[in-house]
């Protein structure tokens, strides 16, 4: 960490950090680490972190325009800059890689010229190698051009990937550092140190003597397998119930063993998984659930790892249908697993991996099945638009200045606006109860769905949506299309 912080704060170095490692290194919470210490000092531009398991987390329609939007909510130049060419060129989101980093990131920063640090965590994670080469191409093309921003790149070594950044003229603008490659017993020794140290304090906040002993520290370090990630997720777990940390450590040791877990290398095992220990979370902090709230613990968790972005927990709470209150009393009772900021997020992507994976999820009580939990959110999200979008020129109780078009983006209904396409192009379970929803939005919200995207700012190809919206009526062979086809309207 002390040579990323270096790094970030010296504009005299390459303005490329490509941070490698093998899955499980700690390559993702580096990049959570970062992202809290540049939020802390006001550096940090925008941040994305790819998922493939997720279609809106792995395209590259979504990244740089991801990135771009993060950077007009923090800098008011560049959203002056950034919000006449949205709405003259909406279609620039469709463009190559090259042209969104040109006119999406280089040109507003160099009008807001602040020091500025942009992350993009799990590039192999984006949908195929082309994307991935064309992304590290685009930012050997315009990294000269943007004064004080700094890239950090996380990634796996891939071949593809490691072959880019170490061609010129790349390489002299961009310094590498693998997190494989620090010798074993000096990562052992490392989480061995991180878990005396952080274990320590608890005991200490919780009145516990001599506590760890050097075989429970043995145990830890053995089950962690040189894996940092691991370290980090239990010592949040162990300080993150009301109980005394022995008694979560209890739980810990007497977890199974799993062969299934992000760290593993070839297929050998390494010790207790990461999948086991968040399942160990999930039933310790759940083990009383009746099948009634078992199904509410998993539309909020589904909610919080399908979105297309992290939102706040009373946006979260709407979506859902539920208060609050519940929704922050279920989420803080798995605090361990969850960043709880100012927008919900999971601690790691693991944990989406595993909830949405019929086979590494051990407990099915737990299991998220995306064609089912897709198909709830875009119902919540239409039965919102529905409620809410009027046909005048703006949605009811939003009133579109400046700071309020950012502000929208964060609430429930401009989250629908924005994303409820992207959930019915995923729905699969369940979709006869969207029908009926679906047909009222089409029938009499569209128009003012255009509006509300119109005065926002939002980057959005309304015509490409209501095709992809056929697209999905003829898949799950509905007969849709004729009550569609007629809606083709592009924006005033």
């Amino acid at each position: 960490m002390h040579e990323i912080r270096y790094w970030a704060e010296d504009f005299t170095q390459s303005p490329i950090l490509w941070l490698n490692g093998l899955a499980g290194t700690g390559k993702s919470t580096i990049s959570q680490t970062v992202v809290e210490w540049c939020n802390a000092c006001c550096q940090l531009g925008s941040s994305f972190f790819c998922s493939r398991n997720l279609s809106n987390l792995s395209d590259l329609c979504v990244i740089f325009p991801a990135l771009a939007m993060q950077l007009a909510r923090r800098h008011g130049i560049v959203r002056s800059v950034l919000t006449p060419l949205l709405q003259s060129n909406p279609d620039v989101v469709y463009e190559s890689a090259s042209d969104q980093v040109e006119k999406l990131i280089v040109k507003p920063l160099r009008a807001a010229d602040v020091p500025t640090l942009i992350i993009i965590d799990a590039l192999d994670e984006l949908m195929d190698d082309t994307t991935q080469s064309n992304i590290i191409s685009a930012l050997e093309l315009w990294i000269e051009e943007i004064p004080k921003v700094k890239f950090l790149v996380t990634s796996r070594p891939e071949t593809h990937i490691f072959t880019r950044f170490h061609t010129l003229p790349l390489s002299g603008l961009a310094i590498t550092l693998a997190l494989h490659d620090i010798a074993p017993p000096l990562v052992d020794d490392d989480i061995r140190l991180f878990f005396e140290h952080e274990l320590s304090k608890l005991a200490a906040r919780n009145g516990v003597d001599n506590w760890p002993t050097a075989a429970q520290l043995d145990l830890l370090c053995s089950r962690a397998a040189g894996l940092f990630v691991f370290a980090v997720a239990t010592v949040k777990f162990l300080g993150s119930s009301d109980t005394r940390p022995t008694e979560q450590y209890a739980i810990i040791a007497h977890s199974r063993d799993s062969t299934i877990h992000e760290g593993a290398v070839e297929g050998t095992h390494r010790g207790l998984s990461l999948d086991s220990l968040c399942t160990s979370v999930l039933q310790a902090s759940f083990r009383d659930n009746d099948d009634e709230d078992d199904a509410i613990v998993c539309s909020i968790l589904a909610t919080v790892v399908l979105v297309t972005r992290p939102l706040p927990l009373s946006t979260i709470a709407t979506l859902t249908g539920l208060e609050a209150k519940e929704v922050m009393s279920i989420l803080q009772s798995i605090r361990s697993l969850m960043m709880l900021d100012q927008h919900v997020r999971p601690f790691h992507k693991l944990l989406s991996d595993l909830l949405i994976s019929p086979t590494r999820c051990m407990d099915k009580r737990f299991y998220i099945s995306p064609g089912k939990f897709h198909s709830e959110i875009a119902l919540n999200c239409l039965k919102i638009m529905n409620e809410l979008l009027e046909d005048g020129v703006r949605p009811r109780n939003h009133t579109m200045n400046s700071d309020a078009e950012l502000a929208f983006e964060g609430t429930a209904l401009g989250y629908a606006c924005t994303s409820w396409h992207v959930h019915l192009a995923e729905a699969r379970e369940g979709v006869s109860a969207l029908i009926p929803t679906l047909l009222r939005f089409l029938d009499e919200k569209v128009t003012a769905w255009l509006k509300a995207l119109s005065i926002s700012g939002v980057v959005a190809n309304p015509e490409l949506v209501l095709n992809k919206t056929i697209f999905w009526s003829r898949e799950v062979r509905v007969n849709l299309f004729q009550n569609v086809c007629q809606y083709s309207p592009a924006p005033n």
